[in-house]
């Protein structure tokens, strides 16, 4: 694989992940944009080149005990990586370069929201250890599994 960086994501560059995924056709752009700006979001961002190709963040307080508890559990948000390069093991790096960075943190526990139609996403997690099922249900936007990994 070529030369890669994983650098903390500027509010700045913000709008640069539109390489990644279509800004304008998501709901919630606006919404990371201003938990990014209070520091509730933490955003990294996988390039190649200079490059945005993947991203994947953490958030503090997602207001669901099953998801955060301070300065215990983390919830891991948002790990995308651009259509065409998917498929190249750049989903894991970024997951094992955000457990590194989370248990440096000293948080002890990270979870993850994934839909259950979601197999490629679901196997990765599993892969990387994320075993414990917090939830296994279903909301407005279909069935999900709230999983959880122990650091």
């Amino acid at each position: 694989m070529n030369d890669y960086a994983i650098d903390k994501l500027a509010l700045a560059d913000y709008s640069k992940c539109n390489n990644i995924w279509d800004m304008s056709a998501f709901p919630q752009t606006e919404f990371f944009r201003k938990e990014i700006e209070t520091g509730n979001r933490v955003v990294y961002v996988y390039k190649q080149n200079g490059e945005f190709i993947g991203e994947i963040a953490y958030v503090f307080d997602m207001r669901d005990d099953d998801y955060t508890i301070a300065n215990q559990r983390i919830y891991l948000s948002r790990l995308i990586v651009k259509k065409e390069r998917r498929g190249n093991g750049i989903g894991g790096i970024l997951i094992d370069f955000m457990i590194e960075k989370i248990k440096n943190m000293g948080y002890k526990e990270i979870t993850v929201g994934v839909d259950k139609d979601n197999i490629a996403a679901l196997h990765l997690y599993r892969k990387k250890g994320f075993t414990t099922i917090l939830f296994d249900g279903a909301d407005e936007d279909g069935e999900y599994l709230k999983l959880m990994k122990t650091l």
